[in-house]
Parts: structure tokens; sequence; C-alpha cells
């Protein structure tokens, strides 16, 4: 530091006089200030951590490698890191810590006991972590997603409506078109013979198709000709899941940087356009025709997403501006495609790995149909469908669309047995975890769909099962994804068989929901019509 001093005074010609003294003194003293903050802060953030880590120490670690990495890349985003999560669970019952680093302790929940303080907790006390949310924020923006505090709960209360049984019913017709549009594709696939189709591939395109029509009442035909809107959609959710997993690509000015980082912005770009000329559009029309002839207009029409977010209002009567409808609609489309075509593909995989099960579920179909001129399913067929349903909760328990949600707690949260969860960490709810615990779930690599039939259900705690999280930030629109998967598996078990693709082996990937390497791929036979 006196070596850079003495070449500043050089430079700007000091004799070394009083003059020169005084001048080195005034240099140094800011430079000794800055030092001395951070050393006080290097100082806090040392004691803080220390205290917060014998605070940590309640819970049970694995073992680790080594001192600086910890327990970083012990359960990693593929088929062998949820085998791991599988031996962890079997080994620590309730909870665990991992340490992302020596720095970033995450303590992984996988009981319901230990999850129910922390998922019933208000917003205020457990939101969302940013960590692992936060990559979504530039495409969803404020939606209800990512949004915590008064915003939140202004939002949930005002898009409740929005997933009101009376609205979803006006669903149905289009969720059989939808399915339809796909059968009809499989149909032409398999007009020589069962073929081999990717699950994922084609049911994600099927689930975007009705939440366009659904959000936006837009049919872009996505199914059968491509789509830049639903290309970036696309693009966007893959965009984000290879960036969560790379740390390097955390840094937003070197991410964006990247030909990754460019993608991610054009496509943003494509999404947003399209949602802002949606919703300006409507808006418009409602100004100009006034809420009663505009509601008029809409009689015998579907109301969509964003009709029902422009009538919002809250307790004070204010609407949602555009710009938080867009947001809403980019999470519906984002949240809605993804996690239904999971769990549709999973639970089309379990059948094809218990043809009996599946054979039970077609009967049930059948059954229910027998006597109908038209194969679509309505909305009062939905709670008569009772195995079906018991089998895709056990697909859903075995196979969860979303594999752990995270919380970062804003006080202690005190748990059954008198532990304490400091403040301030990252709290990681194991969705997956907690479905395969052996102390909640007997044999829980078993699929076995008696585990939902009324009386067993009844004995279990209301948190052994959260496909759809838990809480006042659980999924808001759960019975829609429910609505449409009853829907698309019924009218699939009626007109086709599915088998296993021996030849592909399958290795589940969890991304930002859970996937499979390479694709889902089974085999698809067509069903002759039954009269």
């Amino acid at each position: 530091m006196l070596h850079l001093t003495d070449w500043i005074l050089e430079t700007l010609v000091l004799d070394k006089t009083l003059f020169r003294t005084t001048a080195v003194s005034v240099l140094l003293f800011p430079l000794l200030v800055v030092l001395f903050r951070l050393l006080l802060k290097a100082f806090a953030f040392c004691r803080c951590h220390y205290i917060n880590s014998q605070r940590l120490r309640c819970f049970p670690e694995p073992p680790h490698a080594n001192w600086l990495l910890r327990h970083a890349g012990m359960v990693l985003p593929n088929e062998e890191g949820l085998t791991e999560v599988c031996k962890l669970v079997a080994t620590f019952h309730q909870a665990f810590l991992m340490w992302l680093g020596p720095f970033l302790p995450v303590l992984s929940v996988v009981h319901p006991d230990y999850i129910k303080p922390i998922a019933t907790a208000s917003a205020d006390i457990a939101p969302k972590d940013e960590l692992f949310y936060g990559f979504l924020k530039p495409w969803l923006g404020d939606g209800l997603l990512l949004s915590n505090g008064k915003k939140w709960g202004r939002h949930r209360r005002m898009l409740t409506p929005a997933f009101h049984f009376d609205i979803l019913k006006s669903y149905m017709k289009i969720f059989n078109q939808s399915t339809n549009t796909m059968h009809g594709k499989w149909r032409k696939l398999t007009t020589a013979g069962a073929v081999s189709i990717d699950m994922f591939e084609h049911i994600s395109l099927m689930t975007l198709d009705s939440l366009q029509k659904c959000v936006f009442s837009y049919d872009s035909n996505c199914q059968e000709r491509p789509s830049d809107y639903i290309a970036a959609i696309l693009k966007l959710s893959s965009l984000v899941s290879q960036r969560n997993h790379q740390p390097l690509n955390h840094f937003d000015w070197l991410y964006y940087l990247k030909a990754d980082g460019r993608r991610f912005r054009h496509a943003c770009d494509i999404v947003h356009r399209f949602t802002a000329d949606v919703v300006q559009k409507r808006r418009v029309a409602l100004s100009q025709l006034g809420q009663d002839a505009w509601l008029l207009s809409k009689k015998g029409k579907t109301m969509d997403f964003i009709d029902i977010l422009l009538q919002a209002k809250d307790e004070k009567g204010d609407h949602l501006s555009d710009g938080d409808i867009a947001a809403e609609a980019d999470t519906f489309m984002f949240e809605g495609h993804d996690t239904t075509a999971s769990g549709l593909s999973w639970v089309l995989y379990n059948l094809a790995r218990h043809p009996d099960y599946q054979d039970q579920c077609r009967k049930e179909i059948q059954d229910l149909l027998q006597g109908r001129e038209m194969e679509d399913i309505e909305w009062e067929d939905l709670p008569q469908m009772p195995f079906t349903t018991m089998c895709m909760k056990e697909s859903m328990r075995l196979h969860p669309p979303v594999t752990a949600v995270s919380r970062r707690c804003t006080q202690d949260v005190k748990l059954p047995d008198g532990k304490i969860i400091p403040k301030g960490n990252i709290c990681l709810i194991s969705i997956f975890g907690t479905h395969h615990n052996p102390d909640v779930w007997p044999e829980p690599e078993v699929y076995n769909p008696y585990r939902f039939d009324t009386e067993a259900s009844q004995q279990q705690s209301p948190l052994a099962f959260m496909p759809f999280s838990a809480g006042p930030r659980n999924c808001i629109g759960q019975n829609f994804a429910m609505a449409e998967m009853k829907v698309v598996l019924a009218l699939t078990l009626l007109r086709f068989r599915v088998k296993l693709d021996e030849s592909r082996a399958v290795r589940r990937k969890p991304e930002l929901i859970l996937r499979a390497e390479n694709g889902l791929w089974l085999w698809v036979e067509p069903l002759p019509a039954v009269s």
C-alpha cells in the first residue's frame, strides 16, 4: 500500500515534505477505513456462520468427501442422484443437512411431521428461496410462482376465482379436443401397427395446445405445425434447467454474454410480445365496449384466463395491471404444461409396466362411457373413475412431477421434537424423498394404487402425498391439472394400449419437472372401437 501511495505522489511530482506526509495520510486513511470495514464484515460473517453451524448440528449429515466441497455433487440431477436420495431417506427418516460447499447449508425435509411447520407457515414466514427460483424471473416476472409478501397474497386472492369449478367445467371441451388431435396423430403413426412414441414430446405439445386455448382462446395448431411461441416456451424451460446445473452461469453478467443467455433473452422476447399483445387487445376491447357490453359479447363462449383476470378486483376495487396479467398468464403457461405433461407421461409408463392395472382402468372407462354416441369425457364423469384416479395418484407418488420445493424462512421454525430450524436457512421440502420414505410409505418403490383407496388414504397424513406442494403456497391450478389428466388418460386408455419399449432404458432426470433422459418411449397400439 505504501508503494502505491509513493507512486501516486511521484506521479504528482510531490517532494518529500510535510505536505507530502500529509498527502500520504489523506490517501491512506480512506484505504484503511475500507479495509477495516471489510475486516469487520468478514468477522461478522464468520461469527454468524459459526453460530448458524452450531445451531444446525442437531440435524444429521451424511458423510462428505472433503471440507471444501462438502456434499456438493453428491446428489446429481440424474437416475443415480435420485437413487442416492432414496438411500439417504432410508437412513435419515425425517431430515438431513447437506452443505453445498463450506458456507451454504441446505436442510432437506422428508417427513410429514417435519414438513408441516414449514409448509403450513404463512407466505411471509416461509417465502420461496430465490436461489432455486431466481432464474425464472426474467421470463415469469412477479407471477404467483415467484412473488412474495403482500403482492403474492393479493394476487392469490384475485386469481382464485379463475380456478373455480364453474370455470373449469367450460375447459372440458378443450381438453377433449386437444386429446383428440394428439390421438389423430397417433392413429396416423400406427396405421401399420404398434409404434414406439416419446410420451413427453407428444404430451407436452398437447398440454401446450390446451393451455393456449384456455389462457388466450388462441389456436396455434401447435400439435401439427411449428409455432414460434410454443417453441420459445419449450426453449426457455430447457435453458433454465441447464443453467441451474452450471454454477458459472449463475452469474447474470456472464450468462448473458454467452450464446445460451442470448437465446434465453430472445425466447423471452417472443413470449412477452405474444402475451402483451393479447392482453393489450383485450383491454382495448373492454374499454371500448364497456363492462356490460363486453360481458354480453362473451355470452355462450368460454371465458379464458385473460378474460377472468381483466375482471378481477381486490378488496379496494383495484384491477390487476397489464404487466401483472401478463406475468400470471406466462406463469400459468409454464407451470400448467410441464407438470401435467410429466404426470401424464409417467402414469402411462407405470400402467405400461403393470398391464393388469391398465386393463382395470380401461374397463372402468369403458363401463363409464358405455352406450354413449360421443367418446367425450364430461365434468360429471371425473368423480366416476375411482380406480383410474388411484393409479394416477400412485404414479405421482412414485414419480412426482415436481421433486422438491424450497423455502427460506424469515424466522426460526420449531419442529415437533423441539429442534429449531434457524431463520435464513434454505429448507428443501423433498417431495420425492417424502414419497419414497419407508417410514411414510411401506415398500415405497412398489407401484400399488391401493395405497389410495378410501380406507388407506384416511390413515395417511395429508402431507404424506403432496405432488402439488402443500400449505398456503400449494399449486392453485391443481384441480385444472387433475381434470385435464383424467380426460387425457381416460381417452388414451380407451383408444390405445401402451407397452414398455424394452430397447430404450428409462432413466429419471429431475429438472424443473421430472423428465426422462432421452425421452420416455412406449409402444402405442391402437384398439378397435368398442360398439
